[in-house]
């Protein structure tokens, strides 16, 4: 296992349909596990195959559980299990979205792929997921709140599209969100050139 390089928005394969994965060969299961390590070691909620250069149709999808807020009575309230998945790395491939209800919502958005930059995205706020773990075995799930976002947000990137181009409004600054202690940002300059793979 290993980190691998975060491709940024200035990189063509970024503006790429990724290709369906058909089989789980070494070299996927690999590729799974260096994501998983990487979406850690920046501390990323989802990570698209395509941001480490490869054009599959791969994600990983990680939201902590909220802290639980007292209710009136001063009793902790229940977390909503749809918003979350305790931290845990849902692989994703070859997925379809379906949006629930007509409820969307917008809020901050972020990208590993835009170092020190958010906006305003509106997305559904409940979606039910149907794809494929790291097996290759369906899987159907619903989501909500970040959880939802996420995955709308890593599955965009299989189709070429970044949260920029959906920003209402401008871009800002993670300092405006933020102290500047508390910022953890991908050093550009680190991040050397590679060629895009299909893997």
């Amino acid at each position: 296992m290993a980190i691998r390089n975060i491709r940024m928005d200035d990189d063509e394969i970024l503006r790429k349909k990724s290709k369906v994965v058909k089989e789980i060969t070494p070299r996927t299961e690999e590729l799974i596990d260096d994501m998983i390590d990487s979406v850690h070691e920046y501390n990323g909620v989802g990570l698209a195959a395509v941001q480490v250069g490869v054009l599959k149709r791969i994600c990983i999808v990680t939201v902590e559980a909220p802290e639980p807020v007292e209710n009136e009575d001063g009793e902790l309230e229940e977390v909503n299990p749809l918003i979350h998945n305790n931290g845990e790395d849902l692989i994703i491939i070859n997925p379809e979205i379906i949006p629930q209800e007509d409820c969307d919502v917008t809020d901050n958005e972020g990208c590993l792929s835009v170092p020190g930059k958010f906006g305003l995205v509106t997305r559904p706020f409940h979606i039910t997921l149907k794809a494929f773990d790291r097996n290759l075995e369906p899987f159907e799930l619903e989501a909500e709140g970040l959880l939802a976002r996420a995955i709308c947000h890593e599955c965009d990137h299989m189709d070429g599209i970044l949260y920029t181009d959906k920003v209402e409004g401008e871009l800002h600054d993670v300092s405006e969100l933020m102290p500047e202690e508390e910022e953890e940002e991908i050093d550009e300059e680190a991040i050397p050139e590679e060629e895009a793979t299909e893997e």
